[in-house]
């Protein structure tokens, strides 16, 4: 029986020569918005080398991302992070055991870039070439800064484009219990930056104004779905800044920019925190990590490590620079990838909606029928 498809699994002497290698390191490639990244990474966990060209500055005077600019960019600085995360963590595309690279979801120009890139080096070299999920990558982070780590344990990913209450049963196995029916969290904080006047990106700046703010002078509404206890919903929240906004100017009064920041991040903080917490009693796990660039931010990560010590449950983040878009989590999410046996073949192509699972879902399925 043969399985026609991107993956395919190794064969029994695959495995063999898998079991007795004493190392594997990957070469990862993330390029799925506006950060183009290459990482050399072994064994999943440690990380030789991390290199991540930001396009934030160049984004930041048209107040978002524009999807043209970034896939010219990205052209660009591929090559040049490809190049430095070998020479950073000396060693050669000899040295590489697989390549592993962002094939979705994201911006489809940007990342086809990255795509096309790992498929050349792939087809050039011979060396194997896996397609990874970001939104994985993003969950696979937490491997990285915490080695003692394993599944099962549950996952709250919140970034610019994505907001996901995840069960990570195993590695690569996940369930989805919770999502945004609407604006990611990462997007409302873009969005009510940009109406306050902060700029671009919008989360940090939030963060640190917040700071600086009083989180209960203003109340804002914590949206909940009654028919999907998990899902999250934050385009109420972010209408009903913005009535606040528009109010406050027709009556000619001075809206107090920290003391909004701080009230908004409270009601997202506020959900996030609640919707974990639930999750994790419910699906007894006694262990919470977080992902996605939102998860830097300072409140969530101070309410979530509250509410954990609180319940007695394991509580795991990854750094700030791992929090948002880079390449050594690609190549810890490549790496239990490659264990399974998965390798992806030079059809390999951008899917920008690409859903978390989607691999494992098609595989079963071409699976049976082909059986």
């Amino acid at each position: 029986m043969s399985v026609k498809l991107d993956e395919t699994r190794t064969s029994e002497t695959d495995e063999q020569e898998l079991k007795e290698k004493k190392h594997i390191t990957i070469l990862a490639i993330e390029s799925s918005c506006d950060e183009t990244a290459a990482a050399v990474v072994r064994d999943g966990r440690e990380v030789l080398s991390n290199i991540i060209s930001s396009q934030i500055a160049l984004h930041t005077i048209y107040g978002g991302v524009v999807p043209e600019i970034a896939s010219r960019k990205h052209v660009e600085k591929i090559n040049y992070c490809i190049r430095n995360a070998l020479e950073e963590a000396k060693v050669s595309l000899k040295d590489i055991d697989a390549i592993a690279v962002t094939y979705g979801p994201g911006l489809v120009g940007a990342l086809l870039v990255g795509v096309s890139a790992a498929k050349a080096l792939s087809f050039a070299t011979d060396i194997p070439l896996i397609g990874v999920h970001h939104i994985e990558g993003h969950i696979s982070a937490n491997y990285i800064e915490n080695k003692d780590l394993e599944p099962p344990f549950v996952c709250l990913v919140v970034s610019g484009g994505h907001s996901h209450l995840v069960v990570v049963k195993n590695y690569g196995e996940y369930e989805i219990i919770g999502q945004t029916r609407d604006d990611a969290a990462g997007e409302a904080f873009d969005k009510v930056a940009r109406a306050i006047g902060l700029g671009y990106p919008g989360g940090p700046k939030i963060d640190k104004a917040a700071k600086e703010g009083n989180p209960d002078a203003i109340e804002f509404p914590q949206a909940k779905i009654n028919d999907a206890e998990y899902d999250f919903s934050f385009s109420g929240l972010k209408s009903a800044v913005l009535n606040y906004i528009n109010m406050a100017n027709m009556q000619g009064q001075e809206v107090n920019k920290n003391d909004l920041a701080a009230s908004f991040q409270k009601s997202v903080v506020g959900v996030l925190t609640e919707h974990a917490m639930k999750a994790v009693k419910e699906y007894g796990c006694n262990k919470l990590a977080i992902a996605g660039g939102v998860a830097s931010n300072s409140a969530l990560r101070a309410s979530l490590e509250e509410a954990c010590k609180k319940e007695g449950v394991k509580f795991y983040r990854p750094s700030p620079i791992l929090c948002t878009d880079n390449a050594a989590m690609i190549g810890a999410a490549g790496y239990y990838e490659y264990l399974k046996g998965t390798r992806s073949g030079l059809d390999l192509n951008a899917i920008p909606n690409l859903a978390l699972g989607e691999r494992e879902r098609k595989f079963h399925a071409n699976y049976k029928k082909e059986k």
